[in-house]
């Protein structure tokens, strides 16, 4: 599956950390070239230099239309063109619904749906030139599946990437261009690092596999959407949770 993208053109947005720089890891190890988007070029050449294999960083807004359109100007120059195109630049601010202001509310669907809808539209003219076209989004479990307190903005842009995925692979379609996406569940990355080893400890617990997920196991999935052998799968979605979602209730996980 790896073999066929080597020597592709891919662009990893949110790539300098988590889950974003899992994805570009394991695309830069199937041979692809990488470019890695980061709202900081300091973080997007670390990221590079870290990974090896050729990838390279350079700094794009997906908020911004005339950021993101510049940074892939610069990428399809580069690698010449760009065929995968991986969606994956989001936040996750915590804020409770009741003290939420429209402030916070915009900041997370600005970057999280409004920053996919606008890398896939600056993208749509350099996938409709490759024959492999490719457009692979970041979502979660949180929003379309399950939910958690202080996370209504964040499931609200989740749920709605699906959304916008499930017209957009009809409207390219035409192109030959595939729009997937992976729901990650809990991954271990610095933001879930960040909330503490009790919260990571009962995360785990909840898990049928009784552990996290590595931000690889997202980048393989990504890998797969990305693949020539995937080239008959479009609208479609893969859980990555280690089966998070399954279980009725932690008694259930009990008497397993």
């Amino acid at each position: 599956m790896s073999a066929s993208l080597k020597g592709r053109s891919v662009v990893v947005t949110g790539g300098s950390k988590g889950i974003g720089k899992g994805i570009a890891r394991v695309f830069a190890g199937a041979g692809a070239k990488v470019a890695i988007l980061a709202r900081t070029l300091k973080d997007a050449e670390a990221c590079a230099a870290e990974i090896g294999h050729g990838a390279f960083g350079l700094s794009g807004d997906v908020t911004s239309l005339s950021s993101i359109e510049a940074a892939l100007k610069t990428i399809a120059a580069k690698n010449g063109g760009i065929d995968v195109l991986c969606a994956n630049a989001g936040i996750f601010p915590p804020a409770r619904l009741e003290e939420m202001t429209s402030e916070q509310w915009d900041e997370v669907l600005d970057t999280n749906l409004k920053g996919t809808f606008l890398s896939v539209k600056a993208a749509i003219p350099y996938l409709r030139k490759s024959d492999q076209g490719r457009i692979v989004i970041t979502s979660s479990i949180t929003g379309p599946v399950t939910g958690f307190p202080g996370w209504t903005h964040y499931g609200a842009s989740k749920a709605g990437q699906l959304g916008f995925m499930r017209t957009a692979c009809i409207e390219l379609a035409k192109y030959g261009i595939t729009v997937n996406a992976v729901m990650p569940g809990n991954i271990v990355t610095e933001g879930l690092a960040g909330m503490g080893e009790e919260y990571q400890k009962s995360m785990a617990a909840s898990v049928p596999l009784k552990r996290l997920g590595h931000v690889d196991d997202i980048g393989h999935a990504a890998l797969y959407f990305a693949s020539k052998e995937a080239a008959y799968v479009t609208g479609q979605t893969i859980i990555v949770d280690g089966g998070q979602i399954l279980p009725e209730s932690l008694d259930a996980l009990a008497q397993a």
